[in-house]
């Protein structure tokens, strides 16, 4: 039973709940203080992860191929399309009109991005479906809720709805866990979780307004990372070694 996705998303949804609740008491400057504290959590979380790298070439390489085919596919636009899409249809009910502004925009695409295509939420469940170790999504889950509360803070009741779209690609990887998992070498899982390290500093720079990363077309190094890195430490390593 996937335990451990279903506690990640409901964290999303009570944290989101909750700062929906409490957003409106808050100042302009405590949100902005919020978000700014974040963006160094973010950094800090990708600092660490990027640590955990075992091949550069591979992880960097990954980055710059990924990018590249998020920005051809133009995967960022439609990634924001869809968040706005759903944040337009949670603002006419809640009858709030500040989803047409250019940083509700921007903070909407980073709550999706760092939700939905989180390095350690992507392995947790990938081990959580084949071992049945849930302990790396309550970890997430832990940091997601408060995460949640802060985005919602100034995001509203939509990103309670950011759990959908993120249960629902947890749950395909947890299915496709007895798939995948097997060709998983202690190298790959370094170089994945540097890679969304990689992310997650992007991120930080965005949310602290320092630099306006495509993250959203970044995601597709996720899907490359742990290919190339099998192809690095098994082809080109042996010949430059």
């Amino acid at each position: 039973m996937p335990i451990g996705v279903i506690i990640n998303s409901l964290a999303i949804i009570i944290g989101g709940i909750v700062g929906t609740v409490i957003g409106p008491k808050l100042s302009e400057d405590f949100k902005t203080g919020l978000n700014s504290i974040f963006g160094v959590c973010a950094m800090t979380m990708g600092i660490a992860s990027i640590m955990q790298m075992q091949n550069m070439p591979a992880v960097i390489l990954s980055v710059i191929l990924g990018t590249c085919v998020g920005l051809v596919i133009h995967l960022g636009n439609a990634i924001q399309a869809g968040g706005l899409l759903m944040g337009k249809g949670i603002a006419k009910m809640m009858k709030s009109d500040n989803s047409t502004s250019d940083d509700y925009k921007s903070l909407l695409v980073t709550a999706i991005v760092l939700f939905c295509s989180s390095g350690t939420g992507i392995y947790g469940s990938i081990v959580s479906g084949m071992t049945g170790d849930h302990s790396i999504l309550l970890a997430k889950s832990v940091l997601d809720f408060p995460t949640a509360i802060i985005f919602a803070c100034v995001l509203g009741t939509v990103t309670a709805f950011i759990a959908v779209p993120q249960f629902i690609i947890f749950i395909l990887l947890f299915l496709l866990a007895t798939v995948i998992y097997p060709f998983c070498t202690p190298a790959m899982i370094g170089d994945f979780k540097a890679c969304g390290g990689i992310l997650l500093l992007a991120t930080g720079f965005r949310m602290m307004k320092l630099k306006e990363f495509p993250i959203a077309d970044m995601i597709p190094a996720m899907v490359l990372v742990m290919p190339l890195s099998s192809l690095w430490v098994t082809y080109i390593l042996p010949l430059v070694s």
